[in-house]
């Protein structure tokens, strides 16, 4: 399939000449539509109905990037010799029309077999005309490269599933009634059905766009994306609170290469135990892959050390700017899943099962806390705990330890055999507006790693032994944490309540908004007493009206509003619009800055990314 995809400001055309007999019976008369996207698609020989939805697919990314929700598939024959023929290519076509549909798209088609004039006025920016080529069997090429046997193996896997209650307690899973656990019924039916792929947009889409967050970016491969500003900020606070977190637990900070030698035994060998997809390049003679975690060069550094069971156990941290999978394409939609993506990576090296057992309980913890401090909690999120039959057999109680601590019943994937490195593995899973879930923090017990990059340790009769290593992400990707907040955010509103990121995240936490230009240098000398206290604060300066200023500061979720005029400006005392608690309350500068400092205590803090004057800065996205 050949698609010439251009970004129009409208199209009109008009059928005038039937071309073959099979054409589609016909409405006569001219038709107009309007801001979107025009696909001139020709149907080529061997297509078939899984090469419309992958076309479909792709140009939905493309027009979220766009920021266009209406399509026009107009059949054009002109693009190749080798057509399919005319009753297969109708197929196709409509088998776009159906899919694109599902996807939410407001759907058009030009009639099948007609000459048909048309008037169309293109856009005048790089990304408006797009040429796309869709080949017959590449949906499974694109599901081969680079795919380890492990992840083979993982579509293929027989589990048993069941649920296991904080007090020891296991059922079948369809022997649970889910009475009150909703969300645990949602996530159980979700990773059963292993269907990632979605058919509309998630609501955090839409959020992350229209807060100048972050965007898709067209210029780049599906799943990788520009961060704006106030995007930026955020991602970097993320970072840093998870980082410090780590930091204070007892890891050292390390960094590692982002790309590895294919051919490298050890690399080669866990590229095949490790259920994910890689981006794999030519340098040279050399055939390379593009990580997608910390473990490689951890491991290798791990490998040239010279450790004592006295340094046991030994923690190893690095936030990986990036980690790169090649996730489906049909999978790539927003920040819920993405081919390059920050991932916070600790791995432990322990002497034993038990040592490993206490690290494990340890960062169990450390990960409820990382998801606090993000403002959710273990009500937002639902416990996934995986495990061979053997390792329950032997460690029943502290796996059911592990959900007396969660404290709510959890999903168990039991496997009778050992399929990956790992025996024992738990996650927390946030399912989002349309029931897909998302792991976000994970721990993972090794007992193949060590053997494999030859790590030792020598114990205290002097013999060299392998340790167990734990591998730990206590958020999961930083873009994710970003997906799940606002996820939640939207449910909140759907809900009667205040959409809104945690304090200390949102880029501004004060706005004052000058009444008139008459006030506007005493506004900007609060904003700078404010700002000297380390928050950040802007003042909107512009020429429009208050109450529309105050409308616009609500629905960038800006939690303090100071509406400022003469009355302000000679009294101690601000009128100050809490944005969650849903009431202007009179506050001395002082009372406000101590709020916002208690509020946020224990964060990172950073000043604001943008100019402080709203007439200042542009628009990066609407």
């Amino acid at each position: 399939m050949r698609i010439l995809q251009l970004h129009s400001d409208f199209i009109e055309y008009e059928p005038v000449e039937r071309e073959i007999k099979a054409a589609e019976p016909i409405e006569p008369g001219r038709r107009r539509l309007e801001e979107l996207v025009v696909l001139f698609t020709c149907v080529e020989e061997g297509d078939d109905e899984s090469v419309a939805r992958r076309a479909v697919e792709g140009v939905k990314v493309s027009m979220e990037g766009l920021g266009v929700n209406r399509v026009l598939i107009y059949p054009y024959a002109h693009l190749s010799s080798s057509l399919a023929r005319p009753h297969e290519a109708l197929r196709v076509l409509k088998e776009m029309e159906r899919r694109a549909g599902e996807m939410g798209i407001e759907t058009h088609r030009t009639p099948f077999g007609w000459c048909k004039r048309f008037s169309i006025s293109v856009k005048g920016h790089p990304l408006a005309e797009r040429f796309l080529l869709i080949s017959p069997g590449e949906e499974k090429a694109e599901a081969e490269e680079g795919v380890s046997e492990a992840l083979r193996a993982e579509a293929g896997l027989k589990s048993s599933w069941f649920i296991l209650e904080p007090d020891g307690r296991m059922a079948p899973l369809e022997d649970f009634g889910f009475s009150g656990h909703g969300n645990l019924e949602k996530f159980a039916r979700y990773e059963m059905e292993k269907v990632r792929a979605v058919q509309r947009t998630p609501p955090h889409v839409d959020l992350m766009r229209r807060l100048e967050l972050v965007d898709y970016e067209p210029g780049s491969d599906l799943g990788n994306f520009r961060w704006y500003p106030k995007g930026s900020l955020v991602k970097s606070l993320l970072e840093r609170f998870v980082t410090d977190r780590v930091v204070e637990y007892g890891a050292m900070e390390v960094e590692t290469p982002v790309m590895y030698d294919l051919q490298h035994p050890s690399l080669a060998s866990y590229l095949n135990r490790f259920p994910a997809r890689q981006y794999t390049m030519r340098s040279g003679d050399r055939e390379l892959f593009l990580r997608f975690s910390a473990c490689f060069g951890q491991f290798l550094m791990a490998h040239d050390a010279q450790l004592s069971y006295r340094q046991l156990p030994l923690k190893v941290y690095e936030l990986t700017r990036y980690s790169f999978r090649r996730e489906l394409s049909g999978e790539l939609v927003g920040l819920r899943r993405l081919r390059a993506f920050t991932m916070p990576d600790c791995h432990a090296m322990c002497a034993d099962l038990d040592q490993a057992k206490g690290e494990f309980l340890t960062r169990f913890r450390l990960s409820m806390g990382v998801l606090e401090g993000l403002g959710l909690g273990p009500k937002d999120y639902e416990l996934a705990v995986r495990f061979t039959r053997a390792f329950y057999e032997e460690n029943r109680e502290f796996i059911v330890s592990l959900v007396r601590l969660f404290g709510r019943p959890a999903l168990v994937e039991m496997w009778e055999e050992r399929f990956f490195y790992f025996v024992l593995k738990w996650e927390f899973n946030f399912v989002d507006n349309l029931d897909k879930a998302s792991a976000l923090s994970t721990d993972q017990i090794d007992i193949e790693n060590a053997e494999r990059y030859d790590i030792t340790y020598v114990d205290e009769k002097g013999e060299r032994r392998r340790p167990l290593i734990l591998h730990c992400s206590p958020s999961g990707a930083i873009e994710r944490c970003v997906y799940a907040m606002l996820e939640r955010a939207y449910r909140e509103q759907k809900e009667g309540g205040v959409p809104a990121l945690p304090l200390w995240l949102s880029p501004t936490q004060v706005r004052v908004i000058p009444v008139s230009e008459e006030f506007l240098e005493a506004a900007e000398r609060l904003a700078g007493e404010i700002e000297g206290s380390g928050v950040r604060v802007d003042v909107d300066d512009r020429a429009i009206t208050v109450p529309k200023r105050v409308r616009e500061a609500e629905r960038e979720w800006i939690p303090y509003i100071i509406v400022f005029g003469g009355r302000e400006r000679a009294s101690k005392t601000l009128p100050v619009r809490d944005r969650e608690a849903g009431e202007v309350r009179k506050m001395r500068l002082r009372e406000l800055v101590k709020v916002i400092a208690e509020k946020t205590a224990d964060k990172p803090v950073k000043p604001l990314p943008l100019p402080k004057l709203l007439s200042k800065r542009p628009r990066f996205y609407g």
